[in-house]
């Protein structure tokens, strides 16, 4: 599964941010689909998950009721819409697809597939 983030970009703290992940040629319906981030010199970690289904959605504590995770019918486009960004927020964005178990849902090492990442930088 080949998948491409887009939309990263640089905002003025406060500002909100849309990324989006697709995977085109493939189904992702299957797959249980994650945002993570990696700021610099830290390790990755959960920002926003889903499972197959999408009824289940996880977020990380720092994004809880800022960052919404969602999905288009078919589950071509998942969308992460980034809202109050903070400086803190900065780094590099990935979208993933995988089998994780539900308690390790935004765990990075339990997802399989992973994209090149889109920079996201939040700065005055």
């Amino acid at each position: 599964v080949l998948l491409a983030e887009s939309g990263g970009d640089l905002v003025q703290p406060g500002g909100s941010l849309t990324l989006t992940c697709t995977a085109p040629g493939f189904r992702l319906d299957p797959y249980a689909i994650g945002w993570f981030y990696q700021a610099p010199g830290k390790e990755r970690e959960g920002v926003a998950c889903m499972d197959p289904s999408g009824v289940k959605i996880k977020y990380g504590d720092s994004v809880k009721g800022r960052f919404i995770l969602s999905s288009d019918n078919d589950k071509k486009t998942i969308s992460l819409q980034m809202n109050s960004l903070k400086p803190e927020d900065t780094g590099v964005y990935y979208c993933a697809a995988g089998f994780p178990s539900l308690q390790h849902m935004c765990v990075p090492y339990e997802y399989d597939y992973w994209g090149q990442g889109t920079q996201v930088t939040v700065s005055s």
